[in-house]
């Protein structure tokens, strides 16, 4: 005779099963999720503003930070900074929600580094050796200090101490490329192209443009609209990186400023890494002769930096542009529109030292700067004289600085 198979009883006995044995249960009571410890959610991502919104008062003693021609203090980057690397994890916690979420970091299913080095490391510990390996300079640093200025005199005969350190800094941003892409991190992925496009061109200059410039433009593709590809970044990772060619990209990634992930995170995170990006490109495209091209580079950051605030650290990043745009015409002979670009830049530096809260140290080092960089135009123009005299002017000013 035919038998009826009852499936509501078989479910009933099958699914949702309690551990039976003492260890069993307190492995299930670990996995729980006691909601009563979970921190408040993340903000929205449109009420999350990073360093452009000033601080009542400054962070850190000093004058330093003030904010020139308003009230409020620049808090160093400090916000920024929390959002490109995002050690709350605020935008897997919108994506996954907060329950999900929590589960998935206590049962350590979130994406970090799970061989090597960093294993025994925390994903939130591994975002703070991210941020290391993306920012931290040493003193002795060739590119230590605010002032972004691309340089073209580059020597041969470098020495092998200075090549080594170049090539141990390149070495850390492809690093940095690698665990960023691990730990799924997008800005921190277009920020450590933009650094392997400048220590690239450090390291190599003219010969190391082609590359460079590739990882530029992924920069900028990671952080536009449109979408990219792991994949091809991951080349970039290597020692050696070399597009095969066979390769077919598939790009699916939605960029920083797709609408898709803007519902996650802020536009912010998409202006800063542009404004890197496009500066470095600019530069690369400066090393192989490309001025008009690089100008257009430079050019394009500042409606991102226009409603920023009036402050040493934002004025600095203006202060390389105008220097930049100004060696592009010098290094195409034109010393007049040249030195259009190195007189707004001073003006930034003495607008520190006019107003009586501004950065002094800033102000005249922004000054110092500009002056250096009209003297090298004008030596490019045969007045060699002049150039001289207003080096003279530089040092002896120094001179008595330092006194």
């Amino acid at each position: 005779s035919l038998q009826i198979f009852d499936s509501s009883n078989f479910f009933k006995s099958t699914m949702g099963k309690k551990a039976r044995s003492a260890s069993g249960q307190a492995k299930a009571a670990a996995r729980k999720l006691d909601k009563s410890t979970l921190p408040s959610p993340p903000l929205p991502p449109d009420q999350e503003v990073g360093s452009a919104k000033p601080l009542d008062k400054p962070s850190l003693p000093g004058t330093g930070f003030k904010v020139i021609g308003k009230d409020g203090y620049d808090d160093g980057g400090v916000a920024d900074l929390s959002l490109l690397i995002d050690l709350e994890d605020s935008v897997q916690r919108r994506k996954r929600g907060e329950n999900e979420y929590f589960t998935a970091l206590k049962a350590d299913l979130l994406p970090r580094a799970t061989k090597g080095p960093m294993a025994r490391m925390s994903r939130r510990e591994q975002k703070v050796s991210l941020a290391q390996l993306l920012f931290s300079e040493d003193d002795g640093d060739e590119d230590h200090g605010p002032s972004e200025v691309f340089s073209d005199n580059m020597d041969d005969e470098e020495d092998e101490a200075v090549l080594k350190h170049r090539n141990d800094r390149l070495s850390q941003a492809r690093a940095a490329l690698r665990l960023s892409l691990l730990l799924r991190e997008p800005a921190c992925t277009s920020l450590s192209l933009s650094e392997l496009c400048k220590r690239k061109l450090t390291l190599e200059g003219k010969k190391g443009a082609e590359e460079a410039l590739r990882c530029a433009d992924k920069a900028l593709e990671v952080a536009g609209e449109g979408f990219w590809d792991g994949d091809e970044v991951a080349i970039e990772a290597n020692d050696s990186p070399k597009i095969p060619s066979n390769f077919e990209k598939n790009a699916t990634t939605p960029g920083l400023a797709n609408p898709a992930t803007l519902k996650l995170l802020p536009i912010r995170v998409s202006y800063l890494c542009l404004r890197s990006a496009l500066l470095q490109r600019g530069n690369g495209l400066a090393a192989i002769g490309k001025e008009d091209e690089a100008r257009e580079c430079y050019e394009r950051v500042f409606p991102l930096v226009e409603d920023e605030p009036r402050c040493a650290r934002v004025d600095w990043e203006r202060h390389s542009l105008y220097i930049n745009i100004g060696n592009t015409f010098s290094r195409s002979g034109d010393f007049t529109l040249a030195d259009e670009q190195y007189k707004i830049a001073e003006q930034l530096g003495k607008d520190h030292l006019v107003d009586t809260e501004g950065s002094e140290s800033d102000g005249k080092a922004m000054v110092a700067t500009a002056l250096r960089a009209r003297a090298a135009a004008l030596k490019k123009i045969g007045k060699i004289d002049e150039a001289k005299a207003i080096i003279k002017e530089v040092v002896e000013q120094q001179i008595k600085d330092n006194q």
